[in-house]
């Protein structure tokens, strides 16, 4: 089974074909993209949309959607040519489920979750650790253990936008981004004590060693400069190890400041 998972950072904009000044194009447009990779489940983050916005189905495929209360903000959805057992959305807790970050489908064989975490934000002037921290600390204990809790039944695949760079390795200047949102020691041990419960970051469990990112800043050309993270993730329980294929890191397509992160499990 093939699993895509892309943060489109708004969907309306990125399903619109996109050319550069001379006229040569730049990206082909969420829709064709979404047929190239022709994947079992196509995970979205950041859709940026309310329900009706924007009509965008395909054939053979389902769709479930994950709407953030605040307009234009946060979202996800999932497209799958499976027919679920069941689909919960976000975590069951107040707190937490008014932003459209967390959707989970059952199948016989496994959960699958699509999730866009909370970034914690720069910090405000005068403050050395980013603003919304403290809630995403929180956000990150009650995520693992909603995991947790369906580990315990069947084995969990998570996908998304995780907003961490976990090891230097996994993003271009770690020195000067120490303590910068998305890359501070209090994230970067959640991740690793989500690792250390049971989970395994299947990308690096593939490719220890290769640099590869998945998320670049608009500004200063960085993508041109590949002055990137890699932030977005297929985490999976430890039992689905041997079932891996492969892992892919899609940094050819564009139409997003993130690109689509692939993983192919036998399932």
């Amino acid at each position: 089974m093939k699993f895509i998972s892309w943060n489109v950072n708004g969907l309306r904009a990125c399903v619109k074909p996109k050319t550069d000044d001379s006229g040569n194009v730049v990206s082909k447009g969420f829709e064709a993209y979404f047929k190239e990779l022709d994947a079992d489940f196509f995970c979205i983050q950041e859709t940026k949309m309310q329900a009706g916005q924007l009509d965008l189905e395909f054939e053979g495929y389902q769709s479930f959607w994950n709407y953030a209360d605040k307009k234009g903000y946060s979202g996800t959805a999932i497209y799958t040519k499976h027919e679920p057992l069941s689909v919960a959305y976000g975590l069951g807790i107040d707190a937490h489920d008014h932003e459209g970050r967390v959707i989970t489908l059952e199948y016989p064989g496994f959960y699958l979750i699509t999730a866009y975490v909370p970034n914690s934000q720069e910090a405000l002037e005068g403050e050395v650790k980013p603003r919304r921290l403290g809630y995403r600390m929180q956000w990150e204990d009650d995520f693992r253990e909603y995991m947790k809790r369906l580990d315990a039944q069947k084995p969990v695949i998570v996908c998304g936008d995780l907003n961490v760079a976990h090891e230097e390795i996994d993003l271009k200047n770690p020195k000067t981004n120490h303590n910068n949102a998305g890359f501070t020691d209090e994230e970067r041990e959640k991740m690793t004590t989500l690792l250390n419960s049971g989970f395994i970051d299947t990308f690096r469990t593939l490719y220890p060693e290769q640099v590869t990112y998945s998320w670049w800043s608009y500004r200063f050309r960085a993508r041109e400069k590949n002055t990137g993270w890699r932030i977005d993730y297929f985490i999976a329980s430890e039992r689905l190890r041997d079932n891996i294929v492969d892992a892919k890191i899609h940094g050819e397509v564009f139409g997003s400041d993130h690109c689509p992160v692939e993983l192919e499990l036998n399932l």
